[in-house]
Formats: C-alpha cells, sequence, structure tokens
C-alpha cells in the first residue's frame, strides 16, 4: 500500500530487524536491560539532559511528563491544537487530574506569549495553579523558530513554570532548520521524542529530563503499566533510528514540497505551499468532490488517505518520489 495517513505507518528497516533479534536484553524495571540503559544514556548526553525515560510511547510519554511537572488540581498551558490535549484522550485530567487551559494556535502554530502571559493564574484559591507551560514541535507539520522557543522559555522562567515539548517531530523540526536536535531541545525541562514516527522505529517513545524528574515519571511509568521488561528488542531498533534515519528526514519533506506542487495543479484540491515545512500537508478539497468515495476508490488501488474536507497528507521513508506520480496518475483518473 502507498500509505499517506500518518508517518506512524513507517516499516523498521532490515537493519533495525537485524539488531532486534540480535538485541542483548534484561529485565528493564529491574533496571538490568544493556540495551535499555544504553539507549536513555545516549540520549540524555546526545540531547542534553541529565536522564531519560525509554517509554512505549509519545501519548505515554506526554502524560508522564505532565505527571510529573504537575499534582492533583494544577493546571498546564497548552495550544487548542496540542496533541497532549486533543487527541490523547484527555488522559492529563482523567489519570492525573490536571487542568489544561488551552490557548489559540496562530497560523505559524505558535501561541502568542501575551495570550500565555494573560493565562496564568494568579496565587488565589480560586484557581488552579499554573505549573507548566506545553509546547509542540513541529505542530501541523509547522516549525517553531528558534527565536520563539527562546523567548517561551524566558517568560516561563520569569514566570516560574516550568515548560515541556511535546516533540514527536522534533527530528523533523532540526532537519528542516538545519540545526542539531540538541540546539531545540535546549529551552526546555523536558522533551518528549517519538521515535516510530517518521524516525522507523517500530514502537517508543523517549522522556528526557533532570534526574528528579525522571525518577518521578519512572514511578508514573510503572503505575500506567509502562514497564516493559525485556525492552532492549524495542529500544535495539531506536538506537538505530536516533543514528541513522535523522538526516534521511529532508528527503519526506522535498516529497512533501512535490506532493503539494502537483495536488495544487490539480482543479479539485488547493494546498498552501508556504505552510509546508516538513513531511506534512493539508489540502482542501473541492465541495463538488465526494471524499468518502474517493478514498474507497484509492484504497482499491492500493493508495490510502484519510478522507475529510481537508486532507492531511505526511510523507515518510515508504513513500518515494515514484509512489508519489501513482498517486497523482490514479487521482487524475478518479476524479
Amino acid at each position: 500500500m502507498i500509505d499517506f495517513r500518518s508517518d506512524t505507518v513507517t516499516q523498521p528497516t532490515s537493519k533495525m530487524r537485524q539488531a532486534m533479534a540480535n538485541a542483548e536484553v534484561g529485565d528493564d524495571v529491574y533496571g538490568d536491560d544493556p540495551t535499555v540503559n544504553r539507549l536513555e544514556s545516549m540520549a540524555a548526553e546526545r540531547f542534553g539532559f541529565d536522564c531519560a525515560l525509554f517509554t512505549s510511547s509519545g501519548t505515554q510519554a506526554n502524560l508522564l511528563a505532565l505527571m510529573s511537572h504537575c499534582d492533583r488540581g494544577d493546571e498546564y498551558i497548552c495550544g487548542q491544537q496540542a496533541h497532549n490535549y486533543k487527541f490523547e484522550a484527555g488522559g492529563a485530567a482523567v489519570l492525573g487530574s490536571i487542568q489544561p487551559q488551552p490557548l489559540t494556535n496562530q497560523a505559524d502554530g505558535s501561541i502568542l506569549l501575551s495570550d500565555i502571559e494573560a493565562a496564568i493564574k494568579p496565587d488565589d484559591i480560586h484557581f488552579a495553579k499554573t505549573r507548566l507551560l506545553s509546547l509542540e514541535n513541529t505542530i501541523g507539520g509547522k516549525v517553531l523558530s528558534q527565536h520563539y522557543l527562546s523567548d517561551a522559555q524566558a517568560l516561563a522562567f520569569n514566570r516560574r513554570l516550568k515548560i515541556h515539548l511535546d516533540g514527536a517531530r522534533i527530528a523533523n523540526a532540526a532537519v528542516a532548520q538545519q540545526i542539531q536536535i540538541g540546539d531545540i531541545t535546549q529551552y526546555f525541562d523536558s522533551v518528549s521524542i517519538c521515535l516510530s514516527k517518521g524516525l522507523c522505529a517500530p514502537v517508543g517513545s523517549l522522556l528526557l529530563g533532570d534526574e528528579r524528574f525522571i525518577h518521578k515519571a519512572r514511578r508514573w511509568r510503572k503505575m500506567l503499566g509502562g514497564g516493559m521488561r525485556q525492552a532492549g528488542i524495542l529500544a535495539a531498533a531506536a538506537e538505530i533510528a536516533i543514528d541513522e534515519q535523522v538526516e534521511r528526514l529532508a528527503i519526506d519533506h522535498d516529497n512533501a514540497q512535490y506532493l503539494a506542487e502537483q495536488l495544487n495543479a490539480l482543479a479539485e484540491f488547493e494546498v498552501d505551499i508556504a505552510q509546508v515545512q516538513t513531511n506534512m500537508l493539508f489540502a482542501k478539497v473541492s465541495d463538488q468532490l465526494d471524499i468518502t468515495s474517493l478514498a474507497e476508490g484509492l484504497k482499491s488501488k492500493g493508495i490510502l488517505i484519510s478522507p475529510s474536507a481537508n486532507i492531511r497528507f505526511v510523507t515518510h521513508a515508504d513513500i518515494s518520489r515514484e509512489d508519489i506520480d501513482t498517486f497523482i496518475k490514479v487521482l487524475k483518473t478518479l476524479v
């Protein structure tokens, strides 16, 4: 299948599969898995943190971060489109008793600093305590600028807030700006990094922070059922994801631009190419087009999309330039 739904559908590389088969393992809950320990140490050192924690998913990593920064009844500030607010099943509220304060995301994905400032609650018994500012980079495929991150960090510091980054696609943000991942992580008290999207690992995310924060997160991970025992089988693929899959994301970005141009050439689709910054694009569909029938027709030809009035297309390691040409050719016949 040619699958444009998400970069979560990427298959592990042959080198990853071999490394998984040969991984040295132990019981990670006891701290005995050497491959997990090596992954966590390598990630912490490379990205500028004291410690790292290997988790089962980005959703779990974000939830652990929120629960480790905030106590019951506390509040975190985030964007209306933030994944850890909108797309993670309300876990912070349900499991952490943490109140989200969502604010409007601007067209570039940022949250106005003035909005953040205004949303911070005063020290008053009537209000939840504002503890944390949570940002996301990339968000909707868009990159938050380094200048913005610096200003957000300063605001958080001056208002005595912690600052967390949902960095599910932080590698895409780094590659798009031709900088290192560590150049982005430097502005945050904690960061989650997903390894199973564009980086092609089959499972897993990393949570990074200081020693006290990660110790607390490790305890929450156990409570939430995230102790994965011989997890070195997964960590072996994660190591290769970090070492070998970051730079090739530039190919995905180029393919997204190409796909956007090809879709824009069709009367039934409209893409704002200026907003295509990484591996994600959104195409508005003509009202004259039955998008559900179109999706079914594409599926019958071995092509998967997520049907909506504003379709999200995501390019990744398992989509080539030739695949895009095939898709456009089939799309023309269907519309």
